[in-house]
């Protein structure tokens, strides 16, 4: 029997008001702020990693949002740095346990890489490990040198991705599912635990993820978009314009949130004026850069932003210090939902 799983109610008008991670990310007309890991990046040497934990430790007790961990299988040189180095569902589960508050996002998932079986019980375990704070990044893949060495198809993610997406809903929201498609079939005889602790997990689109901007906004309850450029003010109200129309789209006026990122080389100086590096993948600032981009994302609809500091040239712990003191608190998570406890 072949089933395609319908849109639950999640689908255009989802809600997650009692979801710990979203609801400490997201709220309308606000924007939050998160950390993406690695701090520093990756020099030949896995010790060098040594010391993450205790400055996550400081940002859990901050007022950032969250924790951000990529989905990197393979080095690929080709890309200039290798990325996250460790899996990201083991990064995710040691991050459950390290900390208390932080939702823990991934950002992304590479669902066409991925047997959605797998990415369905690896998020809905990370969700109940730490006390519903999972939300799910998506992105169908843009280094295609991963896609080989899976024995796929470059070319077929978005299609595969659209599937993937309707197989993580249906195993994670229904009893016993019943699907069928080129990625396998389930006759509705057996199922998945656990299930979130919420019912349902946040997800959000990264990029276009070979899917067209009406069926992002039907099918996400959120979308992770390019930022385009930030050291001038005309690159937040080009995306301001890009929102607006994207949120014309979606089902019923529903809120759905929207997150993009920078890579910041933050400087001592408060006042140093914006200036991108590395053809604009990074952009140098002071503190004062960093809180009027943020405050233009967040004019623009932005509700929350992912700042990277590996590429920066100042140590790590010094930069988050800086960022948790400075910059974090014009920006505080929305404390609205306590994660459930998790005493495991």
């Amino acid at each position: 029997m072949t089933h395609t799983p319908q849109p639950s109610p999640t689908t255009g008008t989802r809600e997650f008001a009692s979801h710990p991670g979203y609801s400490r990310m997201f709220a309308p007309d606000r924007l939050t702020v998160g950390l993406f890991l690695p701090l520093w990046p990756y020099t030949g040497d896995i010790a060098e990693f040594r010391g993450h934990g205790d400055i996550i430790d400081a940002v859990d007790r901050s007022e950032f949002a969250a924790l951000w961990v990529r989905d990197v299988p393979l080095a690929d040189p080709s890309f200039g740095d290798v990325g996250q180095v460790f899996d990201p569902w083991t990064t995710l589960a040691w991050l459950a346990a390290r900390t208390r508050s932080l939702s823990l996002a991934a950002g992304s998932a590479v669902l066409p890489l991925r047997h959605p079986i797998d990415v369905a019980k690896q998020s809905a375990s990370i969700d109940q490990l730490s006390g519903g704070r999972l939300v799910l990044g998506a992105a169908s893949g843009d280094r295609a040198s991963e896609f080989p060495a899976y024995g796929l198809e470059h070319a077929e993610r978005g299609a595969r991705y659209r599937e993937s997406v309707a197989w993580v809903r249906a195993l994670t929201e229904q009893l016993r599912p019943e699907l069928e498609s080129a990625l396998g079939r389930l006759s509705g005889g057996v199922d998945l635990l656990p299930k979130p602790v919420t019912g349902s997990i946040p997800l959000l689109v990264t990029g276009s993820s070979g899917q067209t901007p009406e069926w992002i906004a039907e099918h996400a309850d959120g979308w992770l978009t390019y930022p385009g450029p930030t050291h001038i003010a005309a690159g937040p109200q080009a995306l301001g314009e890009k929102l607006t129309a994207w949120r014309a789209l979606i089902p019923g006026g529903a809120f759905k949130p929207v997150v993009t990122n920078e890579w910041l080389d933050l400087t001592e100086s408060p006042s140093t004026r914006p200036t991108p590096l590395r053809s604009g993948f990074v952009l140098r600032t002071g503190t004062q850069g960093v809180i009027d981009l943020l405050g233009q994302w967040q004019d623009a609809g932005v509700n929350h932003a992912a700042l990277g500091i590996q590429h920066g040239s100042r140590p790590a712990a010094e930069v988050a210090q800086q960022l948790i003191e400075e910059v974090a608190p014009h920006f505080p998570a929305v404390h609205a939902v306590v994660p459930k406890p998790a005493a495991w």
